[in-house]
């Protein structure tokens, strides 16, 4: 066993030396190999349209929830081919054993058949008195060596006559470990012969017995377990060797027939774009590209995922189109409302356009400044503009001879005419009473009960002060304000743009929110681009 162990040992050196030479130069190639030649050679398997490099480090740096698909399919190959590879090394080791057993017993009956042949059977008494006394004894034992020594596996060669008093020797072989006994002496018998003896005395063959073969040989079985270890090793080995090769190859088909194309329509997936019908073609055609061919179930997933995908993008188009009609009808229909609300008033002229433009321009100069970056998203700016133009919805309560009257108001109609804002509330909140999503129609009331209050509190219709006051009727305020004082009324003439720019820097955080203000004087050129704009119109 010890010599087992080294042997086994220094076999183990060399082939680690060996391969790990193999690696060395196997990685330094690879590290100087430029690029263009490995990917001419580089064995790639590809069911479907092949990936960059790029595009395929990111298919293969995608993880699961808790396991991959690539390390549950080396788990499970790998347990099934250590299950196979362990039940088929036990097997065959037992299948060795018997065997080498079935041929030392084949070697021990051939040899004592041999060591028989050589005896001169009437010459055994002779033999037994004379000893190597007798010219032909040393002959027959000469040759009796030389059948020893024609196998390492023959330990022991030995002729006994069997008689009741137990094995006479008539010539016992000398080792190098024991000398043989002497012709005539007689040596009891063993125990495990005592159920033979009948057949021995009476002269009958007998079976072999194993590790100690009588019939006048023995068989050496020491070297069995030796060679049985070597050859559990040798099999362990080519099984490893084995499982290496299925477990690379495995993983070669797994990577482009199973990982790769179900990473590639994850990925192709994730990337949906819905905001126009050029990312919809393009999110469509980015799928359809992969063209995904493995010819099993993940093909037919692959195939159901793209019909399924176009199929989606086209419908969710259409929804898309009729969303954007009733989006302009709603606009329109809120342009309409406004337009017959101000119509009523004979001084107003575009009024309700007119503030909607100055809210966008004041909206998008404050989000270009970084002011309320939580709040001012485009669908934000996009609802407050829309809604601007109910703002005053509330005057459809207020008579046509008080909205019309020349000159100044008196402080009763002032107080009539200051109840559209809490009239204009209350109708867009029975409004918001009628549907589930309300939209646009948050701000819509912000802006008509709230674009008369003002940033030090002394505004109506609630006294509200500061940014109690929304943000949506703050900017309104300022609207509002300037385009009143730009635009002529039944009761004063129109002031110039510079004098009503003034009049806003002035009433900067006392009126209006300084903020708001200060983005409105800064976007001079957008504001005098809206007001000249409108009255060329």
């Amino acid at each position: 066993m010890a010599g087992f162990l080294e042997q086994l040992g220094a076999d183990m050196r060399v082939d680690l030396l060996d391969k790990a030479i193999v690696c060395v130069v196997a990685a330094v190639l690879m590290a100087v190999i430029p690029q263009k030649i490995k990917d001419k050679v580089y064995l790639r398997g590809w069911r479907q349209t092949p990936l960059s490099r790029e595009a395929m480090k990111a298919a293969i740096s995608i993880h699961g929830r808790s396991i991959s698909l690539r390390a549950k399919i080396v788990l499970i190959i790998g347990l099934a081919t250590l299950l196979i590879a362990f039940g088929a090394t036990i097997v065959s080791g037992i299948m060795f054993h018997r065997s080498a057993i079935e041929e030392h017993t084949k070697l021990g009956q051939g040899v004592a058949n041999l060591a028989a042949s050589v005896i001169q059977p009437d010459r055994v008494s002779d033999f037994i008195q004379q000893g190597d006394g007798s010219y032909t004894y040393r002959r027959v034992e000469e040759m009796l060596y030389s059948i020893r020594e024609s196998s390492p596996d023959i330990e022991y060669v030995y002729v006994y006559r069997i008689l009741p008093d137990g094995c006479h020797v008539v010539f016992d072989l000398d080792t190098d470990e024991l000398p043989g006994a002497d012709p005539g002496e007689v040596v009891p018998f063993d125990a495990s012969f005592e159920e033979l003896l009948p057949d021995l005395l009476a002269g009958r063959p007998i079976d072999p017995i194993i590790c100690q073969c009588y019939a006048c040989v023995d068989i050496s079985m020491g070297q069995l377990t030796v060679n049985d270890l070597h050859f559990m090793v040798r099999i362990a080995a080519l099984f490893v060797g084995f499982f290496l090769f299925i477990l690379v190859l495995v993983l070669w088909l797994a990577e482009y027939s199973v990982v790769l194309p179900i990473n590639s329509m994850s990925i192709a997936a994730g990337g949906f774009a819905y905001n126009s019908e050029e990312a919809r073609e393009h999110s469509v055609q980015a799928l359809n590209g992969l063209n995904i061919r493995t010819g099993d179930e993940i093909e037919n997933l692959y195939q159901a995922l793209a019909k399924t995908t176009g199929d989606t993008m086209h419908y969710i188009g259409q929804v898309q189109e009729k969303g954007e009609t009733i989006t302009k009808m709603q606009n329109g229909l809120i342009l309409v409302l406004a337009d017959m609300v101000e119509s009523r008033d004979q001084c107003t002229g575009d009024h309700v356009r007119k503030t909607a433009a100055y809210t966008r321009v004041i909206l998008e100069e404050m989000r270009r400044e970084g002011l309320h970056p939580d709040v001012l998203t485009d669908e934000y700016i996009d609802d407050v503009v829309n809604s601007a133009p109910l703002h005053d919805v509330g005057k459809i309560q207020i008579s046509d001879t008080l909205l019309n009257k020349p000159g100044r108001l008196t402080d009763e109609e002032f107080a009539q005419m200051k109840g559209h804002t809490t009239a204009g509330g209350d109708i867009i909140a029975h409004a918001i009473a009628l549907v589930s999503d309300t939209g646009y129609l948050a701000e819509a009331k912000n802006l008509a009960a709230y674009h008369h209050e003002r940033w030090d509190g002394k505004g109506y219709p609630t006294g509200l002060a500061g940014k109690d006051i929304p943000l949506s009727a703050r900017v309104m305020a300022v609207a509002d304000v300037f385009d009143a004082l730009v635009s002529r009324r039944s009761y004063k003439a129109p002031f110039s743009f510079e004098k009503a720019m003034d009049i806003i820097r002035e009433d900067a955080g006392t009126h209006f929110d300084p903020d708001v203000a200060a983005a409105f004087l800064r976007a001079e050129d957008k504001v005098r681009e809206v007001s000249e704009q409108f009255f060329e119109a």
